[in-house]
């Protein structure tokens, strides 16, 4: 089935995640798997689907879980041989009022938002196929927890030539500065959700970059973008967007048209480019 296009959403069985699949599954000429990590929540979304009258497909998926991501890897490497475009979107945060220590909160949180994404990308960026796309939800609270790290933080996650070990390096440090309750003295900003988000749009810039290095005439576009405030379990009703209007602007990147040689390594909300 190597001549079948197919697109995989992480985190898909709800909220933005199953707003993008529904996008996708209306205008993406392949194959649109949704993924969950309970595979029943994961089957009982796919049929919410189909009673739409849409052609979606299931795959289980714990990007907590690097066993579940391979068994994903090895899944679309036999059936497909690859992948077209991927969306990173399965993440978490914790309530504002949320009482569980702050460490606790940074350990959690970055472990999904930042080192579970980035095995995902480890695994199955060498199986995207030329001209794929891959779109790794972010956020805006990216940049204004950025704004609040000290300016030696802000240099090194704004630096064109910050290598994904150092990343891994930076992201570390601050869970560790958490538990010595010394990360504000540090540098770093009081939100673990926000310095998990600027993990994830610097892990863009790097995949992008690595992506130019070694696989230039692929024509591969990755970015990273900010779907807004939307209305879903994680941000709450008082949310401005409907979960339908969170997905556009990944599902813009997720199908840019094959001729197109931009956005690539960008941070984008409303499908614009915006200032890293």
């Amino acid at each position: 089935m190597s001549n079948v296009q197919v697109a995989v959403v992480t985190g898909s069985n709800k909220g933005i995640g199953f707003a993008i699949v529904r996008a996708l599954c209306k205008q993406f000429p392949g194959d649109v798997y949704l993924t969950a990590r309970d595979p029943s929540r994961g089957r009982e979304a796919v049929a919410k689907l189909q009673e739409e009258g849409l052609h979606v497909l299931f795959h289980q998926l714990d990007i907590d879980d690097l066993q579940s991501i391979r068994a994903l890897r090895d899944f679309l490497k036999e059936k497909y041989g690859g992948l077209n475009v991927l969306v990173n979107n399965a993440g978490i945060a914790f309530k504002v009022h949320d009482t569980t220590p702050f460490a606790v909160q940074a350990e959690v949180t970055l472990k999904t938002n930042f080192f579970g994404t980035r095995n995902v990308c480890t695994e199955l960026l060498p199986l995207v196929k030329p001209y794929g796309r891959v779109v790794n939800v972010s956020s805006m609270v990216s940049s204004s927890a950025l704004g609040g790290c000290s300016r030696e933080l802000q240099e090194k996650f704004r630096s064109d030539t910050i290598t994904e070990d150092e990343l891994v390096e930076l992201m570390t440090k601050f869970v560790e500065d958490t538990k010595k309750s010394v990360h504000e003295k540090e540098g770093w900003p009081n939100t673990a959700y926000g310095v998990s988000k600027i993990g994830v749009t610097v892990l863009s810039r790097i995949q992008a970059r690595m992506l130019n290095e070694k696989r230039k005439g692929d024509h591969i576009l990755l970015n990273a973008c900010c779907p807004g405030w939307v209305r879903t379990d994680m941000a709450g009703p008082k949310a401005t967007k409907s979960p339908d209007e969170g997905a556009e602007t990944p599902v813009y990147l997720a199908l840019l048209p094959s001729d197109a040689d931009g956005p690539h390594g960008q941070f984008l909300s409303n499908k614009t480019v915006r200032t890293w």
